[in-house]
């Protein structure tokens, strides 16, 4: 193996290894693996970074799967915002965790949203017995959790803060850091190939110098779990590349771009446009605020040669890196300039995202038999597999939920129309 023996067919194949001797072996790291590992900790000033070739989805299950061995392999419950990732369910579903879902003080309407506050997560812990918070920072609109006071809550509490950091791999180097590293968390992801220079699936697990030392003893083994025998060597070669980057020209380049993004919001806002997110390396515009939707923007975008990263009845995320030019800036702003804005009421009052009301445990209606329905039909009945949209997501429906004429209302308001149910 690999069946293309180095030979020249798609033209990467002299570096699509497996392994072979001399190339370490990603989940029993000793050599260059494990070396570039300690060079992408250091860089992020973690006690320990292990490399994934299969993004944070599989970080996501093993930060989780962790916190399950700390437990004796006892059924663990995770408190948790409902803005997290489909891994995240899924996670929950194979090892047979409980989430206690921690909501917002107020109402929020995009599935896209739904960050908490410290004083929401306190308000959880103070009364149920979690053994972990699970938090997503930054969301997909742009919006930052405050992980330095959520860790502070944690710590009082006793419990663990696990962060999907995994659109903010870029967040430690700025000049003043805001990566869940330097916030307290104990363990946190990050999907480095989303901003990074890496190919798609690069990620990175990270655990804190104050996390559980056990935590380090067991990582590699539970990513096995959850990981394949044959990772892209292709992959981990664009993380060893990176480790050197980000010790070196990165935060230059960085800073140079994060200044160049505040100038296209500040004209795109001066377009008349809405903007909105603290990340200040992701645009988001509130189409539906210029009287169109989110999607119609998108379209609109796509024909000066623009590809957004996201869009929906609302909003188009678009999210630069230090390898857009220039040019690439000058046409975003020429589009934004020249799109024409209806500014008309799209539509009424956006529906609330309601509270889950729980019928059954994610795991056992995960499992359980299940029919596909219009979701006109499903009122009343239990959600076999989560609905979600854009990843991460607050999902509309978790597994074992009930489906409410609410949850009709926000599913065929994304476009869902049918669901699997119980």
């Amino acid at each position: 193996m690999p069946g293309h023996k180095g030979q020249k067919f798609h033209g990467l194949e002299p570096w699509d290894i497996t392994e072979i001797k001399g190339a370490d072996y990603l989940f029993e790291a000793e050599g260059i693996i494990a070396q570039s590992e300690a060079k992408m900790a250091e860089a992020y000033g973690s006690r320990r970074t292990f490399y994934s070739a299969e993004g944070s989805s599989l970080c996501i299950k093993a930060m989780l799967g962790i916190v399950c061995r700390s437990g004796q392999g006892k059924k663990i419950t995770v408190a948790a915002p409902r803005n997290v990732h489909k891994a995240f369910i899924n996670a929950c579903i194979l090892l047979d965790i409980d989430v206690e879902w921690i909501y917002p003080k107020g109402e929020f309407t995009s599935i896209c949203a739904g960050s908490v506050t410290p004083e929401d997560v306190e308000k959880v812990l103070s009364r149920t017995k979690a053994d972990c918070v699970y938090v997503t920072s930054p969301d997909y609109l742009g919006d930052l959790s405050d992980i330095k006071g959520m860790s502070e809550v944690c710590r009082k509490y006793g419990v663990p803060l696990l962060c999907d950091n995994a659109h903010g791999a870029y967040l430690k180097f700025l000049p003043e850091s805001l990566h869940p590293m330097d916030l307290g968390a104990d363990m946190c992801c990050d999907s480095a190939h989303k901003t990074l220079p890496c190919y798609t699936g690069g990620a990175m697990l990270h655990i804190s110098n104050h996390a559980p030392a056990n935590y380090d003893d067991c990582a590699k083994e539970i990513m096995s779990m959850f990981g394949s025998t044959s990772p892209s060597y292709l992959i981990m070669e664009s993380l060893d590349l990176c480790a050197n980057y980000v010790n070196g020209d990165f935060p230059r380049d960085l800073e140079r771009t994060v200044e160049r993004v505040k100038v296209c919001k500040d004209r795109i806002t001066a377009f008349g446009w809405h903007t909105i997110g603290e990340e200040p390396m992701k645009i988001t515009v509130a189409a539906y605020k210029s009287g169109i939707t989110g999607d119609g923007l998108a379209d609109r975008l796509r024909e000066y040669g623009i590809e957004p990263e996201y869009s929906d009845t609302q909003y188009v995320v678009l999210m630069p890196s230090p390898f857009n030019s220039e040019e690439d800036f000058l046409k975003l702003e020429k589009a934004f300039s020249e799109i024409k804005q209806p500014k008309i009421r799209l539509f009424g009052d956006l529906p609330a995202i309601p509270k889950g009301i729980k019928r059954m445990g994610i795991r056992q209606a995960a499992f359980s038999a299940q029919h596909t329905v219009n979701v006109e039909d499903a009122c009343g009945l239990i959600c076999g597999m989560t609905v979600t949209s854009c990843q991460p997501s607050v999902p509309v429906a978790v597994s074992g939920e009930e489906i409410t004429p609410q949850v009709i209302k926000i599913l065929k308001n994304y476009g869902i129309e049918r669901i699997n149910v119980l």
